[in-house]
């Protein structure tokens, strides 16, 4: 009877159930905690800042005019290098960075929902953080690369940032597997998707599918309008991708919690 209710448990109850009392005390200790949302802040920021930043030093020092496919594709590269870097080398402790891969983990029972909204919290902070010191470094020009859905075709922008959330979770859920957010091939698969799909979708919408990367550049920028798109088209592909995923590859187990969780310092053996 014990074995079969082990086997029902899920995600971060699955995870307590096999390290027993070291569960409070190494993962949901103060300090593991205080760790992972100072991972969250560094990976955001950074991808905001690279971008925002990006974006105002090709406007002003790129040397030429660009096509909108030319600025995708830069600022597609630049976002998909920074996020394969933070991820090797802050996987272990939390990659997150995007608040749809966050809200995913908490709906699929891999993380408790209240440091998913600290987490949530810090992320969209970060986002701001970043785009605004681009700001103050290189100036609006490049519009910071803001998102914009196009006059006419919010409603498609919608749906098109449901689709990229969801292909992206999906991916990232199916992945993680064991304590980081890699294996050493995920940070290049994920690096590889942001760049296939900022580099196509761009020039539509911005290509955020990721609300608090949308939010920084709106924030330095004082600008809101037409923002509510993405975070309504991430949470509609972050829901639907989890219930993919568990169709896929059935409920989560402790080593996909602890992908979303981390490993903690010092952990006991």
């Amino acid at each position: 009877m014990m074995a079969e209710q082990d086997k029902r448990l899920v995600g971060e109850r699955a995870l307590q159930n096999q390290v027993g009392s070291r569960f409070s005390s190494d993962w949901k200790s103060g300090r593991h905690r205080e760790r992972r949302l100072v991972s969250e802040f560094i990976g955001l920021s950074g991808m905001t800042f690279f971008l925002s930043g990006g974006a105002s030093i090709l406007a002003q020092h790129g040397g030429a005019d660009l096509a909108s496919y030319q600025y995708a594709f830069i600022l597609s590269a630049i976002a998909a290098l920074w996020i394969m870097v933070a991820v090797y080398f802050l996987g272990d402790i939390s990659a997150h960075f995007n608040p749809a891969m966050t809200l995913a983990f908490a709906i699929r029972g891999d993380m408790g929902k209240g440091m998913a909204l600290a987490y949530i919290v810090v992320q969209f902070i970060a986002a701001a953080a970043g785009s605004s010191l681009a700001l103050y470094l290189f100036g609006e020009a490049g519009n910071l690369a803001a998102t914009m859905p196009k006059e006419g075709l919010v409603f498609k922008s919608l749906i098109f940032e449901a689709v990229l959330t969801f292909a992206m979770v999906l991916l990232v859920l199916s992945m993680a597997n064991g304590p980081k957010l890699n294996g050493p091939f995920v940070p290049i698969a994920v690096g590889g998707y942001i760049m296939a799909a900022g580099t196509m979708g761009g020039p539509f919408d911005g290509a955020a599918f990721n609300p608090a990367r949308a939010f920084g550049p709106d924030f330095a920028l004082g600008n809101f309008s037409g923002y509510w798109i993405y975070p309504a088209g991430s949470i509609i592909g972050a829901v639907l991708a989890v219930l993919v995923a568990r169709f896929l590859r059935g409920p989560a187990k402790a080593a996909e919690s602890q992908a979303a969780m981390g490993t903690p310092l010092d952990k006991g053996d």
